[in-house]
């Protein structure tokens, strides 16, 4: 039952959730494209990744303090998860950018050689994921939403 009253762990699933849920209209209103499985993957705006680790310690602070370890430890948690975000995981999906380009030219050069359309779909090439990390302004805005949403859970709780 600790687990139910937990709201550290309740305001970053709670962030998770409405991040990845709001990728949805917000990429509608960018696009014009309704594309629902945008709440199962991973790149986007906001990044839940970052609504996830923020909402995590800005609940620490608000449950144990700003001043305190536990709370230090979460910040410099969500600091080295938004980093990855915008560097490591950004720069991945940067290079499957370039391996599909690559790949959709070596299958084009196949098709000009021989009949790989006759191949069975099992036999042919899957893309590589191309949005796996985010821009600096959706891991902005990812951290942002975390903080809002986990004050606005505070307030509305207690």
């Amino acid at each position: 039952m600790d687990l139910l009253q937990n709201f550290p762990l309740w305001a970053s699933i709670t962030a998770i959730l409405f991040a990845q849920i709001v990728k949805i209209p917000i990429q509608y209103i960018a696009s014009r494209k309704l594309d629902a499985g945008l709440a199962f993957s991973t790149g986007g705006m906001p990044s839940s990744h970052s609504a996830a680790v923020t909402a995590l310690s800005t609940a620490v602070g608000i449950e144990h303090g700003f001043n305190s370890s536990i709370f230090a430890i979460a910040a410099v948690f969500t600091i080295i998860v938004m980093f990855d975000s915008t560097g490591v995981r950004r720069q991945t999906g940067e290079q499957a950018i370039m391996l599909n380009i690559l790949l959709n030219d070596f299958h084009r050069f196949v098709n000009e050689a021989r009949e790989w359309s006759s191949k069975e779909q099992f036999q042919k090439r899957e893309e590589l994921k191309e949005l796996l990390g985010h821009k600096p302004i959706e891991v902005f805005f990812g951290g942002l939403t975390g903080i809002l949403l986990t004050t606005l859970l505070h307030t509305l709780i207690n």
